[in-house]
C-alpha cells in the first residue's frame, strides 16, 4: 500500500492509532480494485472479503476511506452518501458512472446509481479479481 490511509476518513477522523486495522486494510483494497465508472455494495464487499458484513464496511469507508475512491463503495439501493451527495456526484459524473435521474417529486432531485449498470461483479472490467465466474466474493481469494 503506497498511501497513507490513517490521515482520516470520507465522513469522520480515524481513531489514534500507528498503523490501520488489518480488516480495514483489506476493506480499502478492494475499494482500490474497483473500475472507475463501477461501483460495489457494502455488502458486495463483506461478500468478496469473506468476513464481516455491510455496516462493517460502512464502518470501515467512515473511519479510513478518504484516501481510497469512497465513492465507489455504496448503500445497495443506489442512493448518494448522505453530506457527500455533490462530492460523489461529481466523481460520478467524471468517471461516467451510470445514474437514474431523480423524479420530480424526489428530495432534493438528487439522481441515483443506476445499480443495475453500475455495480462491478468484481471481475469483469476492472484490474484483476476472484475467478468465481462473476461474484463478489465466491470462488478462491487470491488477494490476502
Amino acid at each position: 500500500m503506497s498511501e497513507d490511509r490513517t490521515s482520516g476518513g470520507s465522513t469522520g477522523h480515524a481513531p489514534e492509532a500507528a498503523e490501520l486495522p488489518v480488516y480495514a486494510e483489506r476493506v480499502l483494497d478492494v475499494a482500490d480494485l474497483v473500475p472507475p465508472g463501477r461501483v460495489m455494495t457494502y455488502g458486495d464487499v463483506a461478500e468478496w472479503l469473506g468476513e464481516g458484513g455491510p455496516r462493517q464496511v460502512g464502518r470501515v469507508m467512515a473511519l479510513y476511506g478518504a484516501a481510497a475512491p469512497w465513492w465507489r463503495v455504496v448503500r445497495s439501493d443506489g442512493t448518494l452518501l448522505p453530506g457527500h451527495e455533490l462530492r460523489a456526484l461529481d466523481h460520478y459524473r467524471d468517471e461516467g458512472t451510470p445514474l437514474r435521474e431523480a423524479s420530480r417529486g424526489a428530495d432534493g432531485h438528487l439522481p441515483r446509481l443506476d445499480m443495475r449498470r453500475a455495480r462491478w461483479d468484481g471481475v469483469t472490467g476492472g484490474a484483476g479479481g476472484p475467478d468465481d465466474g462473476g461474484r463478489p466474493g465466491g470462488g478462491e481469494k487470491a488477494h490476502r
